[in-house]
């Protein structure tokens, strides 16, 4: 049974079971009365299993086929290292918390069938219990080995995994004490039996260089090596651009045209033609056609969605596509012919579309320019680059020119801007940190933030108007609950936000993030303030970007790194070609929701692994800093401690036991920490004096402790 018939048929079933006249019956009656044929009893047996896996139907004991009763959920579990947990239901904002004595020894990352037992409100979450483990979430991990006589066990890397697990001296692999592992779990245990496995790779020692990162992308499964069937497909895609590819394609060759991007970037997948005309502006945002070389079900594309993006870790890029294709053939290098998807803009001097027109075509880029000399030409003037580049200096005055009204007509409608800054880490030839620094954005990104958003706002209201089946970025209106806490909270230091029926505007966080700029509690209030946004995701279904302000919005920008972008961009070729035929368009309607969901949590996994690896290395390089003394901000306050970050980004915690002078309590209403004697504070956004105190590389954590001026001294009144 192929994919799509196996899905319609669990759909069928699905809404079957949950009809209004259902009552509960075996299997050989569901399949009496669906009448399904006795070839097929297989297949419908597998459909049947499928939908118990995934929670959507029950099966009991006596085999009777059961809907699911509305207050059991399935869903994700995440442990916590203090034994509860949370389920996380697919399409349910708020999770559900599960204590320590009612996980049924879920583990994280699990999927699990969780009654409800009490309902949340008025900021308390729900409240569960783990029913059944319906499928286990992690059956390979990453771990530290120790050594016994006779056996030895792996403390997993992921924190969460609270359990060790026991290996059998046969299933070792001849690993030593401190060795990093890749352990299969064989037997997940139970209350009172610790997992049982058995080591698949020895990655090498604990302080061996290169081994911290090798065991981050074996812990979250990150692919590293192409399968054989697209290393074969890519030996016959050629390394340069052959004529013939060049037939029925818009020649825009004699066009000036720049690619700009980081220093580091091999991957250029948009290019920028720019003129003034007498309207405004004539934009050209030209993107990589990838969907040329990457035909829909080749093992490419196969591989492609599998991956679902290029992963950005602190020292490699593991990229979506091969390299001969991301860094070659499909990169828009400088000098070399390259097959385009280009969406040409004609734009008002106030910034408005007032037509545009997407195309197949041929470009050429002149220069491969940085953000850094870019930035030096359009703020800085500086005249040695300038003269560098003095034929392209006219075209980037125009691109700030018009990038700046853009900006501007954003913000007008009410788009968010978190500008958080970034970390940028500098490695030596082994891959230790030697420098950690703020990545700061400048002119010259946000030039091609402007131009790319404008590019995607375009084909994304274009396709919506066409009704064609298409994948849109998402972000919906944050959930009324958080923000009416949010609005509580923000009560205590004077600001407000307007909401109606609950329901807020972006341009009132907009006016928020505005009125706290500069005041010492900017970094609190922001923080908060992106905690209680929803998170964005890729849905057939165009339903608004909120942080952007825009009805309408699409991924269309990086086909080389990302899935959604290329599958949109063999859509817009169809349909270019006229080959959006009934057929075709059912087929993207069956499809896309299955891609929405995968690249939604590759991109999340990708998220996860590069946070992952940042970390590390911060505590890698504070390692060998134990004892200096750095200023900071206070940026976290939570019932154990305050966090202090530093102007490079790292963030440490000060334990609430060290803090000095006093017994601490947290006050959870002004998010502070105060002194029960003293009544002295620490609040968010406060500057603080810090020294090194410890460093933790398997936890990932950073201790601090503060460092008091000599003339802040305890009195009998308290602190002076």
């Amino acid at each position: 049974m192929v994919q799509e018939e196996f899905e319609e048929k669990k759909k069928m079933i699905e809404e079957f079971v949950g009809s209004k006249g259902y009552r509960s019956m075996s299997v050989k009656e569901m399949a009496m009365v669906l009448q399904v044929p006795s070839r097929d009893k297989k297949d419908f047996r597998e459909v049947l299993d499928a939908l118990a896996r995934e929670g959507k139907i029950s099966i009991d004991l006596k085999g009777k086929i059961k809907p699911l009763p509305a207050d059991v959920k399935v869903g994700k579990y995440m442990a916590t290292q203090r034994g509860f947990g949370f389920v996380r239901v697919e399409g349910e904002d708020d999770d559900i918390f599960i204590p320590g004595s009612y996980t049924k020894s879920a583990l994280d990352g699990d999927t699990v069938q969780v009654l409800v037992k009490k309902e949340g409100g008025e900021g308390k979450r729900r409240e569960g219990q783990v029913l059944n483990i319906l499928e286990r979430g992690n059956s390979v991990l990453v771990g530290t080995y120790t050594r016994s006589r006779n056996f030895g066990f792996v403390t997993p890397d992921n924190q969460k995994f609270t359990k060790d697990i026991y290996v059998a001296k046969a299933e070792s692999k001849g690993a030593v004490t401190g060795h990093k592992v890749v352990v299969e779990i064989t037997d997940f245990g139970d209350e009172q039996r610790k997992p049982e496995g058995r080591v698949l790779e020895i990655l090498g020692h604990v302080n061996d260089p290169g081994v911290d990162i090798l065991s981050v992308i074996k812990a979250y499964g990150l692919p590293e090596e192409y399968p054989d069937d697209v290393m074969k497909q890519i030996e016959n895609i050629p390394d340069e651009v052959e004529e013939k590819e060049k037939a029925g394609r818009a020649d825009f060759r004699d066009l000036q045209t720049v690619t700009i991007d980081g220093e580091d970037a091999k991957d250029l997948d948009d290019a920028i033609t720019i003129s003034r005309e007498a309207y405004g502006y004539r934009l050209g945002v030209h993107i990589a056609d990838v969907s040329h070389y990457v035909t829909e079900n080749s093992p490419l594309d196969q591989e492609a969605l599998r991956r679902g993006t290029s992963v950005y870790l602190v020292d490699r890029v593991i990229p979506m596509l091969p390299h001969k294709l991301s860094n070659g053939i499909c990169s828009l290098n400088e000098g070399t012919d390259r097959l385009a998807l280009s969406c040409i803009m004609d734009l008002d001097f106030q910034g408005r579309v007032l037509g545009h027109e997407v195309a197949e075509t041929v470009i050429q880029v002149d220069r491969r320019m940085t953000y850094t000399a870019v930035n030096a030409i359009v703020t800085d003037q500086d005249p040695n680059t300038m003269e560098e580049y003095r034929d392209f200096t006219e075209m980037f005055a125009l691109m700030k020119e018009l990038a700046d009204i853009l900006r501007e007509r954003r913000y007008q409608r009410g788009s968010i801007d978190f500008d958080f800054p970034e970390t940028k880490m500098i490695l030596d030839e082994k891959g230790r940190p030697v420098e950690i620094r703020p990545y700061e954005r400048n002119a010259a990104t946000r030039i091609i933030e402007d131009f790319m958003l404008m590019a995607n706002e375009t084909i994304a209201e274009d396709y919506f108007w066409q009704e064609v089946p298409f994948l849109y970025r998402t972000h919906d209106t944050p959930d009324p609950e958080k923000m009416k806490r949010l609005g509580l909270f923000i009560n205590n230091f004077g600001y407000t936000i307007r909401t109606q029926q609950g329901e807020v505007h972006p341009k009132e966080i907009q006016k928020l993030l505005k009125k706290i700029e500069g005041s010492e509690e900017e970094a609190l209030i922001s923080r908060l303030t992106l905690r209680s946004m929803r998170q964005a995701k890729y849905m057939p279904v165009c339903s608004g970007h909120f942080g952007l302000a825009a009805k309408y919005y699409t991924h269309f920008t990086s086909p080389i790194r990302r899935y959604p972008d290329l599958q949109i961009h063999r859509i817009i070729k169809e349909n270019l070609h006229g080959n959006l035929t009934e057929k075709r368009l059912s087929h993207y309607d069956k499809l896309l929701t299955g891609v929405s969901i995968q690249c939604s949590a590759t991109e999340r996994r990708a998220e996860e692994a590069e946070r992952e690896t940042i970390k590390m290395k911060k505590c890698e390089y504070m390692a060998k800093r134990i004892g200096r003394e750095y200023e900071g901000v206070i940026s976290g306050v939570t019932n154990w401690g305050i966090y202090v970050e530093l102007p490079n980004t790292i963030e440490g915690m000060v334990h609430v036991s060290i803090l000095p002078g006093d017994y601490y309590y947290y006050d959870e209403k002004t998010y502070s920490m105060v002194g029960e004697r003293t009544g002295r504070t620490f609040k968010l956004g406060e500057k603080a004096k810090i020294r090194v105190k410890d460093v933790d590389m398997m936890l990932k954590n950073i201790d601090f402790e503060l460092v008091e001026d000599d003339d802040y001294e305890q009195s009998e009144d308290g602190w002076n």
